[in-house]
């Protein structure tokens, strides 16, 4: 839901012909921004793609039009419009002067990250990564009023190119009773952080676009003095981040380190190999994949130390309904208690495996409210490690024409028991379990089947 888009303020900074045109546009309320560019057409994109809004060519005078209704361009080659959340972000050319402006259509939002909501209640700094575009400003400016406004907390902006809280000495209403300090000059922004620890005393500090080392030591300065830190950095996701030198502090750093023999042989790994250096300076880490899917680290720096062995971690999928629910899955990895058994051929094997959906019964409750299994069709069920017998006991008071099979590759429900992946790996070699949903548990019993099955139905 918006609180507000005034995209009428952000139409009136170009020509009549632009703007008529995105006005009567069947797709505006989709509107990502708008690209202007000297002896170009003008174009709009979309979230799905993009559209030439006009056959006229830009022309100095249309460039010069706009530039009259925008404010001052900063070092950072940003501009907005006043008490509006839209940016303008500028092209020169080499003798600087401005040949192009890409013209971002701001939104405020209530319910944006609902999905969210019970992370940012625990009180431990969070980090959201993810592509330019995705609405990641969006995503911490509404965490910004949720910790203000409901949670009642001291919440100081770091707003450096005046995205979060609009272009104005007022700041835009969707922060809530969130206070903005805003940056003169971007390579500032690290100065700013730790004055706002120093003489504001937050208890949460949001930061928009971590992208230097000097800003990366400023948020590990202000998570050691505990404060929570709400950030976002650059890159789609926390491996990504993990291959960036220049912020690879922010999730505790990396080091090369060398192993005794009897060590590197209890590891079962080389002598010689890369670990955390210390503590991560964010307890969990967000990927906005696309505004309906994101992906969860619940444990940062967990999440680090698998990566570095090529380990993919625990993560949890999160993704909203039209309806406007959530539903959680987990993906678990089992690396830790059954790789040391298998050959290394035979743990690469495994990988196939355990980036399938594996649910651990403590999510049933939330999957049952809002259960996305009811529009499979009819249910083809492959249970492995408990008797026929006892199964259809379990499934009597649920049957409604559901089959339990034995050829696992029929099936688009298979339960498995953790040790039948280490004697019948060899099935799921080549093969494809995208349209499955797996269940992957400790034991099989009718205490740990039965929630699945309710699910289900």
């Amino acid at each position: 839901m918006f609180i507000e888009n005034n995209l009428l303020e952000l139409l009136k900074i170009f020509p009549d012909y632009v703007r008529q045109s995105i006005q009567n546009h069947p797709k505006k309320i989709d509107l990502i921004e708008i690209i202007i560019d000297i002896g170009r057409r003008p174009e709009a994109r979309f979230r799905d793609g993009f559209a030439y809004i006009s056959n006229q060519v830009i022309s100095w005078q249309d460039l010069e039009y706009c530039l009259k209704r925008v404010g001052k361009f900063t070092d950072s080659n940003r501009a907005g419009i006043e008490r509006t959340l839209h940016r303008i972000s500028c092209i020169r050319n080499r003798q600087g002067k401005i040949i192009g402006l890409t013209c971002r259509f701001g939104r405020s939002r209530l319910g944006t990250i609902s999905i969210l909501h019970d992370l940012i209640k625990l009180g431990k700094s969070l980090l959201i990564l993810g592509p330019p575009g995705v609405g990641k400003t969006t995503a911490i400016r509404e965490i910004s009023r949720v910790l203000s406004d409901e949670l009642n907390k001291r919440v100081i902006i770091i707003d450096t190119s005046n995205e979060i809280a609009g272009d104005n000495d007022v700041p835009h209403s969707g922060i809530g009773k969130a206070r903005r300090m805003q940056v003169k000059r971007s390579d500032l922004q690290h100065r700013v952080m730790i004055e706002a620890v120093e003489n504001h005393m937050p208890q949460c500090i949001v930061i928009d676009e971590i992208g230097t080392e000097l800003e990366a030591l400023a948020a590990r300065t202000i998570a050691e003095r505990g404060v929570q830190l709400v950030g976002t950095a650059h890159g789609n996701s926390l491996e990504n981040l993990i291959k960036n030198p220049t912020l690879t502090d922010l999730i505790g750093g990396i080091q090369a380190v060398t192993l005794g023999d009897d060590e590197a042989k209890r590891r079962q790994t080389q002598k010689s190999i890369v670990e955390r250096k210390y503590s991560s300076t964010f307890q969990i880490a967000v990927e906005i994949k696309t505004r309906e899917n994101w992906v969860v680290h619940m444990n940062v720096e967990k999440s680090v130390d698998f990566f570095l062995q090529d380990i993919s971690p625990d993560v949890q999928l999160r993704y909203s309904t039209p309806e406007g629910n959530f539903v959680i899955y987990n993906f678990l990895s089992y690396y830790e208690n059954i790789s040391y058994s298998f050959s290394q051929k035979a743990s690469i094997k495994l990988s196939k495996v355990y980036r399938l959906n594996f649910l651990p019964t403590t999510y049933t409750d939330v999957l049952r409210q809002q259960s996305i299994f009811k529009t499979l069709p009819t249910l083809k069920i492959f249970i492995s490690g408990i008797g026929k017998r006892k199964l259809s006991k379990l499934f009597t008071p649920f049957n409604d024409g559901s089959i339990l099979t034995d050829d696992i590759k029929q099936a688009n429900v298979i339960i498995l028991i953790r040790t039948f992946l280490k004697f019948k790996i060899s099935l799921f070699k080549d093969f494809d379990y995208t349209n499955q949903l797996v269940y992957v548990l400790p034991n099989l019993s009718t205490r740990t089947i039965l929630p699945i099955i309710r699910n289900l139905y």
